[in-house]
């Protein structure tokens, strides 16, 4: 199944716009206008030096070397990126057409032909540890293009400092207006993420992705450095994910035999995620939103009451049911066989105290085990000993802020995940506990707002919290995510809805500082016209047509448009 399946009626949109005329066009969008800048990189890098020297670049001719043999992570990351710059520079030729041609080579500042990079690592591919992408990895990078060499140097410690420098290099490459001929001007880059923890949380139980599109969110997230896939395989609405120990549970709780992700599936998407750097981190959400396993496994779930006594359905799991935690030990005993990461979300949220509260059984367990009327504790003793199951499983555990509102007494190295409310004090008051903690309740990308919301996005500061002068928030902010929530998206807007609203998110994640929106936006409208040639039809090589490449940035051409976010949010709404 081919990625370009999943692109939505966003990029028709788009393609239909750049052929109408430029009365219509004006007519049709009035607003502001935002033009894109030409070879700035997006997140921005922590240190930039740029010359007025540049080299013309021909990818037929143009040679990756690297001090190491063997490895898979660079040596496929080369393939990809040579065929980005081959595409850039094929789009760069049809682009071109009917335009003048033009010749850079006696301009003062040409330094002639860049005929290759070298690559070096320091520790070597395979060095312990470093198999898998992981929180602590170093993803830092240097990046040289020297007016006294024809050949860029790229140096980093780790697989994972190359794979972002690669993806910045390719950034600073543009149309040198001579035919399919790049050009890309010296400088010289230090780079490294703010915080560790980049990530995007997809949601595959509400509305079932298929692996491609998985793959493709994958594409996209190494394009804006996020290293965290945080894969919401399950939910109430449907439980996707084929376990070998528990198959009944997708064979009954999957909307459909073909709308599962089997263990094949998973380790696909995996090993796909590891080749761009990127963790994947699933999510089994207890002890609410399990209404899909209980199409399996009834007898795990708390039987509800109304207020009459009469049964009115399930609800979370029973908490006072031994077979409950027998149950989870075993799942979470696959899971952790399955997915490599070190970090098992727990979720933990929404938990519908008033189903416990109706069930006899429960307040008979709970009276005679001194909890009164406060289901808070009963929550507490369910975390607690799933908590005990991850550490038994040598898995670090994060949870919903929920469980730390509601006073469980949870290990300091639980990550307490903020999602809702005044994110502010509940950073604070998490850290000032000890915990680490992650944000995702800046970035919704399931609320859909007009005006370009990316710049709400944007503004939020991860790091903005009132945190103690005793607590060291570096250590303890691991970073956040983008939410993208699935009730109402599947395949055929799932794309668009992410993107390029989510690369707000990837640059506050990774930059130490923050732009003007202005500044930012035209960096932004060209990042978004980048995507659109890396991930939507990858055989045409027309896609670039649909975005402003800035042959000629002082006249107001056809290729001029509102922005990628403002044409969003006009379909959108």
């Amino acid at each position: 199944m081919c990625h370009s399946s999943g692109v939505s009626n966003i990029f028709l949109a788009i393609i239909l716009v750049s052929f109408l005329p430029l009365s219509i066009q004006l007519h049709s969008f009035a607003g502001s206008w935002v033009l894109p800048t030409e070879g700035e990189i997006w997140p921005m890098p922590n240190e930039r030096v740029l010359r007025d020297e540049f080299y013309l670049l021909r990818p037929s001719t143009f040679l990756f070397q690297v001090n190491t043999a063997n490895c898979d992570i660079i040596d496929e990351a080369i393939e990809r990126y040579k065929g980005i710059i081959q595409t850039d520079a094929r789009i760069a030729r049809y682009a071109g057409e009917g335009q003048p041609r033009k010749s850079v080579r006696d301009d003062a500042f040409f330094k002639g032909t860049l005929t290759g990079l070298d690559i070096r690592l320091t520790n070597p591919c395979g060095h312990t540890g470093e198999y898998w992408p992981h929180l602590y990895m170093n993803e830092s990078y240097t990046l040289e293009i020297n007016e006294t060499s024809v050949t860029g140097n790229l140096s980093a410690d780790s697989v994972w400092g190359v794979l972002r420098g690669l993806e910045t290099f390719s950034q600073i490459l543009v149309p040198s207006g001579d035919g399919p001929i790049l050009k890309v001007k010296c400088q010289r880059i230090v780079d490294t993420p703010k915080l560790r923890h980049r990530g995007l949380l997809l949601d595959t139980s509400r509305h079932y992705l298929p692996i491609s599109d998985i793959l493709l969110t994958l594409d996209a997230m190494s394009y804006n450095k996020m290293n965290v896939l945080h894969w919401h395989i399950v939910d109430d609405n449907s439980f996707p994910y084929q376990s070998s120990r528990y198959p009944e549970l997708s064979a009954k709780g999957a909307y459909h035999p073909s709308m599962v992700y089997t263990p094949n599936d998973v380790q696909r998407v995996v090993d796909y995620a590891r080749l761009r750097g990127i963790r994947v981190m699933p999510e089994f959400d207890t002890p609410g939103h399990v209404a899909s396993w209980g199409l399996a496994y009834p007898q795990l779930l708390t039987q509800c009451y109304d207020s009459s006594g009469k049964e009115k359905g399930m609800g979370p799991l029973n908490p006072t049911n031994p077979e409950v935690y027998e149950f989870m030990k075993n799942l979470f005993s696959e899971i952790v066989q399955v997915f490599p990461d070190q970090y098992l979300h727990l979720g933990g949220d929404e938990v519908p105290f008033d189903c416990w509260s109706s069930n006899p059984d429960i307040k008979s367990y709970m009276q005679s085990h001194n909890m009164s009327k406060n289901y808070a504790l009963l929550e507490g003793e369910y975390i607690a000993k799933l908590l005990e199951i991850t550490a038994t499983l040598e898995a670090s555990s994060i949870v919903w802020q929920e469980v730390f509102d509601n006073g469980v007494n949870l290990p300091d190295s639980t990550v307490v995940h903020v999602w809702t409310g005044r994110w502010q004090n509940e950073l604070a008051m998490a850290t000032k506990a000890g915990h680490p903690v992650l944000l995702s309740a800046c970035w919704y990308l399931d609320h859909i707002s007009n005006g370009g919301d990316w710049k709400k996005y944007y503004t939020c500061d991860p790091l903005g919290f009132p945190a103690p002068p005793e607590v060291n928030v570096r250590n303890l902010m691991l970073g956040g995510e983008a939410c993208m929530w699935g009730e109402f998206v599947d395949r055929n807007n799932v794309h668009p809805r992410i993107w390029p609203r989510a690369s707000a998110t990837a640059e506050r994640l990774w930059s130490e500082k923050a732009e003007s929106l202005d500044d930012a936006a035209s960096r932004l409208e060209e990042h978004a016209c980048r995507m659109n040639r890396r991930v939507q039809v990858p055989s045409s090589e027309l896609d670039g047509r649909t975005c402003n490449h800035n042959f000629d940035s002082t006249k107001l051409t056809v290729r001029k448009r509102k922005t990628f976010s403002d044409l969003l949010d006009e379909t959108d709404n």
